[in-house]
C-alpha cells in the first residue's frame, strides 16, 4: 500500500494579509513599482525584435524599432488581448499577429489593416512605460511615469568614461521570491555552501544601521579565498579582509576596499520567480604568479571567461540552495521562525515596509483587507 504525502493537503503560503510573522509576510510581498528596474540585457534586443519581459505578474512588449529605439507598452492587444509579443515589429510599430492591429512606440493603436465598418478610427491605446539602457541592461520604470524623476537607476561612476572597469553582466532566472536572493547574497553565514570555491570565509557580522530605505552592513571576512580566485586578486594592494555590504532598496551593492565590487539588481516576476543581474567589476586583477596586472584589452574576454568557469558555478551553487529554500518555504511556511543573522530581519522588515507604502498609496491595502473579509463572511 502505497504511503501518503502527509503534505497533500497542506495549504498554500498565507497571501500578504493573511501573513502571520515577518518571513510571511516578505515571502508575499511585491517590489514597489516606482523605482527603475532592469528587464534584460542590451545586447538581446536587437533592431526589429520584440521579447516579453514581466514585472510581479505583469507582461510587458520591449521593443526596439528599426532606427534602434526601446519601447515598453502593455502586452496586449486592446483588441482581443493577445499577447503583442506573439507578433512581430514592422518599422516603428509593433503588429499584433491576429488582425494586424499595430501600436507606436507610446502604445496607441496607428493602424487596422481591416474594415473599420463606417467609422472613425478609433482611440485605442495600451499603456506604455519609460525605458533607459545604462551599464549594458535595459530599465524600464514601471510605476507612475510621472514619478520616474524621483528614482533614478543608480550611478555607478566605475562603469562609465573612457577608464572604466570591465564588467561583463550576469543574468539568470531562478524559482524563488526576490526577497531569499537579496537574503542570500547579503548573509554571509551561508560560507559552508562554496566551501569548494571559496569567494568569502571567516566572515563575522562586525555591524549594521538601517537608514532610510538602506541597510548598510560590513563583515570582516576574506574575500576571493578560493584556490583559484586567490590567484587574481593583489593583496599587496587590495585589503581583503574586509566587506561593506547594502540592501538599496530595491537594489543590492558591495564594496571591497574600493577596487573589488558589484550590484545586484532583481527583477520580481512573480512570488515564486525572480530574475537577478547581476554587475561584478574589478579594478585591476593580477596575473597569477607575477605582479604584473592582466591588460585591459585582455579583461573583457577574461571576464566572460571567469563568469562561465568561476563565478557561474558560485551563483548556481546559490541557485540550487535558494530554490529549495522556496520549495521547503512552500511546504513548511508555518514552521517556527529559526533565523539567527540580525541582518535578515532588517533586510526583509525594509521590503515588507516598502511594499506596505506601495499598497496604501495605491488603496491595494485597504482592498486586501476588504476582500479578505469579504471572503471570511462568505466562508462562515
Amino acid at each position: 500500500m502505497a504511503k501518503r504525502d502527509p503534505y497533500a493537503d497542506k495549504a498554500p503560503p498565507p497571501s500578504f494579509t493573511e501573513a502571520r510573522n515577518s518571513r510571511q509576510k516578505v515571502r508575499a510581498a511585491g517590489m514597489n513599482p516606482n523605482y527603475w528596474y532592469a528587464v534584460e540585457l542590451d545586447k538581446n534586443v536587437g533592431k526589429e525584435e520584440v521579447v516579453e519581459v514581466v514585472f510581479w505578474k505583469r507582461s510587458i512588449a520591449l521593443f526596439r524599432d528599426v532606427h534602434g529605439e526601446l519601447h515598453a507598452i502593455e502586452n496586449r492587444c486592446a483588441h482581443r488581448q493577445l499577447k503583442l509579443t506573439t507578433g512581430h515589429v514592422d518599422g516603428c510599430n509593433l503588429v499584433c499577429p491576429y488582425h494586424g492591429w499595430a501600436y507606436d512606440g507610446e502604445g496607441k493603436v496607428v493602424d487596422i489593416p481591416h474594415s473599420l465598418f463606417g467609422r472613425k478610427f478609433p482611440k485605442f491605446q495600451v499603456p506604455s512605460m519609460p525605458v533607459q539602457v545604462r551599464y549594458g541592461l535595459i530599465w524600464i520604470f514601471m510605476g507612475d511615469a510621472e514619478r520616474q524623476h524621483e528614482a533614478s537607476i543608480p550611478e555607478i561612476p566605475e562603469l562609465e568614461g573612457p577608464d572604466r572597469w570591465t564588467c561583463v553582466p550576469v543574468d539568470a532566472t531562478w524559482t524563488a521570491h526576490h526577497s531569499m536572493i537579496i537574503d542570500n547574497v547579503s548573509d554571509f553565514t551561508h560560507a559552508y555552501l562554496h566551501r569548494r570555491y571559496e569567494p568569502f570565509k571567516d566572515a563575522e557580522l562586525t555591524g549594521f544601521e538601517v537608514q532610510g530605505d538602506t541597510v548598510e552592513l560590513e563583515y570582516d571576512t576574506q574575500v576571493g579565498a578560493g584556490k583559484v580566485s586567490s590567484l587574481f586578486v593583489d593583496r599587496e594592494s587590495v585589503d581583503t579582509n574586509q566587506m561593506k555590504l547594502a540592501y538599496e532598496y530595491p537594489y543590492q551593492r558591495s564594496n571591497t576596499d574600493d577596487q573589488i565590487k558589484h550590484w545586484l539588481f532583481v527583477l520580481p516576476i512573480d512570488e515564486r520567480t525572480t530574475r537577478s543581474f547581476y554587475l561584478f567589476y574589478f579594478k585591476a586583477l593580477k596575473v597569477p604568479f607575477t605582479r604584473f596586472r592582466i591588460p585591459r584589452p585582455v579583461m573583457t574576454p577574461f571576464m566572460h571567461a571567469a563568469n562561465k568557469l568561476l563565478v557561474g558555478k558560485i551563483l548556481d551553487e546559490d541557485r540550487v540552495a535558494v530554490e529549495a529554500e522556496q520549495e521547503g518555504y512552500e511546504m513548511h511556511w508555518d514552521a517556527p521562525l529559526a533565523e539567527l543573522n540580525p541582518v535578515v530581519k532588517a533586510f526583509q522588515d525594509l521590503t515588507i515596509r516598502k511594499w506596505e507604502e506601495h499598497l496604501a498609496e495605491t488603496g491595494g491595502l485597504a482592498q486586501l483587507k476588504t476582500k479578505k473579509k469579504t471572503e471570511s463572511s462568505a466562508n462562515a
